[in-house]
Order: C-alpha cells, then structure tokens, then sequence
C-alpha cells in the first residue's frame, strides 16, 4: 500500500505536481468527516489513558496535555474532559518549561519526552485506531490498494525519538497501515 506523508501546509499545486494520480486526505483538526476523527484532538471519548488504564479521557492530545507537568504547574485533569478540540494545548509560555509527563495521576515519577511519548502517546493513539477507526482505516487500505494516497498533517516528523519536532500522527496511520508500529 503506498502511503505517503506531506505537510498540509505545502501548496496544492505543488503536491498535485508531485503526485500527479494520488488521493489526498487531509486527517488534520481543519479536516472534514470522516478524516477529522484521525487528529488527537478529536474527541473520541473513552480512551484509556495509558498510565492510569481505569481513568479515561476524550481525546488523545487531552491525555498528553493533561499529563504535561510544567515548572510552576503540575498536571491538569481537566484536559482530558475537553470536548471541543479547542483549548487543549498548555504552553510553556504561560507556565515555564515542560519538566515531564506525569507517570500516573499522581506521585513524583516524571517521564522524559521521549519515554513519554513511548507509554503516553503511542499508546493511547494506537488505542484509538483500533477501536475508534476501523472503517476508516478500512477506507484508506482500499484506497491505497488502488493508487498512492497522501496523506497531510502539519508535522512530517515521523521519528518517536526526535524531540526536534512534533511527531506527526499521519505518520503513525501510516505505520498502523503498514504493520510497523513504532516501539
């Protein structure tokens, strides 16, 4: 199946020029149904938050925002209440530099970024491909048995261990898709 990764942000001329018979789909928080359910914003509702599995969230970027431990701010639950796929987000301009991800809802244990994105992100996203988005998965195996599909996300980083930049969910389909989960 070929699936590709392009930046949303890339001009449509230049990605039809680039892939002149591919289909596009954007799966980004700016996209329509049915794709919009891929962004971790999404409020899905139910997902498990991996290092607490009986407290649930609605969202997978809630989960990751809510367990963001900042220097004047600890976690904030709230986030993973969050319906509306706005206000999710806690900046570190607002609270002084992220120290870590909380490793449970409580206690002293701080993940590192990457840790975290390994026992916080990776799973709670893959949670939600399997059992939130099998038709639509379905939906892109069939297109991409047919052609290459593109798919868009704002980020293109697609490496777990790369804290230069955001990792891009449309990457994380894509190795769903391909059966090359990230470890």
């Amino acid at each position: 199946m070929p699936f590709i990764l392009e930046s949303r942000r890339r001009k449509p001329k230049t990605l039809n020029s680039r892939y002149p018979s591919a289909t596009f789909i954007d799966l980004t928080s700016k996209a329509s149904r049915p794709w919009v359910k891929f962004s971790p914003f999404f409020p899905h509702g139910g997902i498990p938050v991996p290092v607490a599995p009986t407290t649930r969230a609605h969202s997978v970027e809630g989960i990751w925002q809510g367990l963001k431990v900042f220097k004047t701010e600890d976690v904030n639950l709230a986030r993973f209440e969050v319906t509306t796929m706005r206000g999710i987000k806690r900046a570190a301009k607002k609270f002084d530099r992220v120290i870590g991800h909380r490793n449970g809802l409580k206690g002293d244990d701080l993940l590192d970024y990457v840790t975290a994105r390994k026992k916080i992100y990776l799973p709670a996203y893959k949670w939600v491909l399997e059992n939130k988005l099998q038709e639509e998965l379905e939906e892109l195996r069939e297109m991409g048995a047919n052609g290459d599909v593109v798919l868009l996300d704002y980020e293109t980083n697609a490496d777990v261990e790369n804290t230069h930049n955001p990792l891009s969910h449309a990457s994380l389909v894509i190795a769903f898709l391909e059966d090359r989960w990230p470890a």
